[in-house]
């Protein structure tokens, strides 16, 4: 546990004392899995994670799940009132379009494990690598994938920082009609991976756009509570049609009922249980900063723990097609989530207009 506190502290310092490594694209939580994985692959370094393997576990379990759970007090339910009913239907369907091209071309065409699919899913259609960390416990996918679906996360995430900015001055020229800065702040949020990653690219068009950006991304961001609680009851369907086939000799009534308990995130009842005590305002901002700041801490703590279990060989392992299904869900939300605002925008209009 020690050493991933260590790892943790190293990485806050590193994004409070480094404002560019932020500003690129490489928050607390991506730096805190790249030292992790740094040490953990030092071969001098091997022995000592497989001896601190129990602290190292706890850490990249139960700390996670208290993590996210004090993630909700960066969102409250006002965020939707405040980008309204329109930003809350682009969330939307950027958010289910995004996942199920995800799990479609992920599964049928690059034939990957679908756990990798739901997971590089989850961090593009959602919150990035916040949203990865969340799915994993559900899914209970291995150190490797988890490690994989962050990277393309990372990547991706980080081009769209320097696209972004790029697409807004052609916007402008093309789409005269709309509304800049305040939609675009809308396509922004709706539309990138990570929150940083939101901050930053939006922040390089002007700050009223990353008003609009922020609260958007938060919108989106809250999809994760009900997005984790659905994923965990088709899951825990398929895992009792899998026990239904078998023979009741061999697979009795409690175990069948462990194994549905286990899955089901009690985590992310939790999590929409904050957004709504957060909404109701009964602690001061000054209280909710110093929460989130400990919350930064056990999440960063968290992601070092993933590092460290996390080996090359086993990423390079995962090949090219996790990258390759990334790039695509990239391009829709460039895109195809552009096509999605502009839509909605329009109708918008018309419905304004009648």
């Amino acid at each position: 546990m020690l050493l991933c506190v260590c790892i943790g502290l190293i990485a806050m310092q590193l994004t409070e004392h480094f404002y560019w490594l932020s500003s690129n694209g490489l928050g607390l939580l991506t730096l805190a899995i790249l030292v992790g994985i740094g040490l953990g692959n030092l071969k001098f370094f091997t022995p000592v994670v497989k001896d601190f393997s129990p602290g190292i576990q706890f850490a990249k379990q139960r700390i996670l799940r208290i993590g996210i759970v004090l993630y909700g007090f960066r969102l409250t339910f006002q965020d939707i009132g405040d980008v309204g009913i329109l930003g809350a239907m682009i969330d939307l369907a950027v958010f289910l379009s995004t996942f199920g091209l995800a799990i479609f071309l992920g599964v049928r065409y690059f034939k990957l494990d679908k756990d990798i699919a739901i997971l590089i899913g989850a961090g593009s259609a959602i919150c990035g690598a916040a949203a990865i960390l969340a799915t994993e416990p559900v899914v209970r996918a291995e150190n490797e994938k988890v490690t994989v679906a962050i990277s393309t996360v990372v990547i991706f995430g980080t081009i769209s920082i320097f696209a972004y900015p790029a697409i807004y001055n052609l916007g402008q020229i093309y789409f005269a009609n709309i509304e800049f800065p305040l939609q675009f702040g809308v396509y922004i949020g709706s539309t990138v991976h990570e929150v940083a990653q939101v901050l930053a690219a939006a922040k390089s068009v002007g700050s009223d756009v990353a008003d609009t950006a922020v609260i958007t991304k938060m919108m989106r961001v809250m999809m994760l509570g009900p997005f984790l609680i659905g994923l965990s009851i088709y899951l825990s369907n398929s895992y009792e049609k899998i026990l239904d086939s078998q023979s009741t000799n061999n697979v009795s009534k409690y175990a069948r009922l462990r194994t549905l308990k286990s899955g089901t995130p009690w985590f992310a009842f939790l999590f929409l249980l904050v957004i709504a005590f957060n909404s109701a305002n009964l602690f001061s901002v000054e209280w909710v900063q110093y929460v989130i700041l400990i919350d930064n801490f056990l999440l960063a703590a968290a992601m070092a723990a993933l590092g460290l279990t996390t080996q090359f060989s086993a990423m390079k392992n995962a090949g090219m097609k996790p990258l390759f299904l990334a790039s695509i869900l990239f391009l829709w939300l460039v895109f195809g989530g552009g096509a999605i605002n502009l839509a909605a925008t329009a109708l918008s209009k018309m419905q304004f207009v009648i």
